[in-house]
């Protein structure tokens, strides 16, 4: 019997994704009036999260083509309950293979795209928050010759960024995770740093579509995407994995710098006593922009840092999935490799939060985890047991060579402890 054959390329629409709003048609995050702006710029806190709740759901519910805004229909309790099987056979396969006995206990439930959205927001608030540090710090020095009780333009302006960031950040990183919800499948398709408790959430919608895209059998589908996310939810039961990704998180977004002179150099000049160079603060709408006058020489090896431990926790789950989903999904083929196009081309908002976070892994650092898991494996005859040594202390992540050479890393892990 042969090798099945690849799934059918689906049809694709490619519209502007870029224009009034980055992330395509739909709600613009900045149209507020003056009225409005002003109780925005009243909210405490360092990400305005009112104001990235209310994006965040208009833009989950906002057609990514058309523009369209329509109320998301209440999901039936059914649809709920639809993963409940699926996920609880692939907790106890799970459990067995990564010795986690805590994915048993993640719990799990199907979702609406606006629920899913809310929920990851409230998982990245600690790393906004640093982000909302990096953007509001001002290095404008004061002007020598400047009078007394005056303040040099640069520092004004730095002021105002202070008092306008949590606004911004608001309305960016809501529109940005409601974006993302037309496209997730499950709530670890990306590697976000979110805290809190783990738990599985399966966006019923956007799973139906992607098997009917990739003509997929349904279940199967669920069985195979539930695996992959109940390793996840594994992963992250262990305490310091998940601070582990949010604190590298947090130290990435917090080595951005708010260089006035980038600034200038990517908005033009602002002077805040001529209201017609205010108008140039309508490109902040372009985070892309702002990122690029932002990025710092200190961020490099922390993004190195980070990309590895991911690196290795997505090779890690390709591991099980492949072990485990081989024997259990009869279009394990297919699903696999419609699973991974869906991690690899995930569109212009998911690519944005890639570049902000920190999460930038290409097709190299996916192949370098798994090859790195499965030369593990292959040394350890296919047992999981030495792989499964990873979630022993934060120790145990394996260092640039462990990760191109994994008889190193074993080598190590079996020494001695002082």
């Amino acid at each position: 019997m042969g090798p099945e054959p690849d799934p059918p390329e689906p049809e694709r629409h490619d519209p502007n994704p870029f224009g009034a709003n980055p992330f395509g048609p739909g709600p613009n995050p900045f149209g507020f009036d003056l009225a409005q702006l002003m109780e925005m710029l009243q909210s405490p806190g360092p990400v305005n999260m009112k104001v990235a709740l209310s994006t965040a759901e208009a833009a989950a519910t906002t057609d990514p083509e058309t523009g369209v805004q329509q109320p998301e229909p209440p999901l039936a309790a059914a649809d709920r309950a639809g993963f409940d099987a699926v996920v609880q056979a692939a907790q106890i396969a799970v459990a067995g293979t990564t010795g986690l006995s805590a994915a048993l206990t993640v719990p799990a439930r199907g979702v609406g795209r606006t629920e899913w959205a809310q929920t990851t927001l409230a998982g990245l608030e600690p790393v906004l928050a640093a982000l909302a540090g990096a953007l509001g710090r001002s290095q404008a020095p004061p002007a020598p010759d400047a009078a007394p009780g005056t303040m040099a333009p640069d520092a004004l302006i730095g002021m105002m960024m202070q008092q306008f960031v949590p606004v911004l950040l608001g309305a960016w990183a809501g529109t940005m995770i409601g974006h993302l919800s037309h496209h997730a499948l499950g709530q670890y398709d990306l590697p976000l740093p979110l805290t809190g408790d783990p738990a599985l959430q399966f966006v019923v919608r956007n799973v139906d579509a992607f098997a009917e895209e990739w003509s997929l059998p349904a279940d199967e589908l669920r069985y195979a995407l539930a695996l992959r996310e109940v390793v996840h939810g594994a992963q992250r039961s262990v305490p310091w994995v998940r601070d582990r990704l949010v604190r590298l998180a947090s130290e990435y977004v917090g080595a951005y710098e708010m260089r006035m002179e980038a600034f200038g150099d990517a908005f033009g000049e602002i002077d805040p006593m001529n209201p017609g160079s205010m108008e140039s603060l309508e490109e902040l709408a372009d985070p892309d922009r702002l990122l690029g006058a932002m990025r710092s020489e200190r961020q490099a090896p922390l993004l190195a840092e980070l990309q590895r431990f991911v690196s290795v926790l997505e090779g890690y789950t390709d591991a099980v999935a492949a072990e485990l989903g081989a024997a259990m999904v009869a279009s394990h083929v297919r699903i696999d490799e419609a699973l991974r196009r869906h991690r690899l081309e995930r569109g212009e908002a998911a690519m944005f939060v890639d570049r902000l976070l920190g999460l930038e892994l290409d097709r190299d650092h996916y192949e370098a985890g798994g090859a790195f898991c499965r030369g593990v494996l292959e040394r350890s005859d296919g047992a999981f047991g030495p792989l499964n040594r990873l979630w022993d202390a934060e120790a145990m992540v394996p260092t640039p060579a462990e990760l191109e050479a994994p008889g190193l890393w074993l080598a190590r892990i079996d020494l001695p402890e002082d």
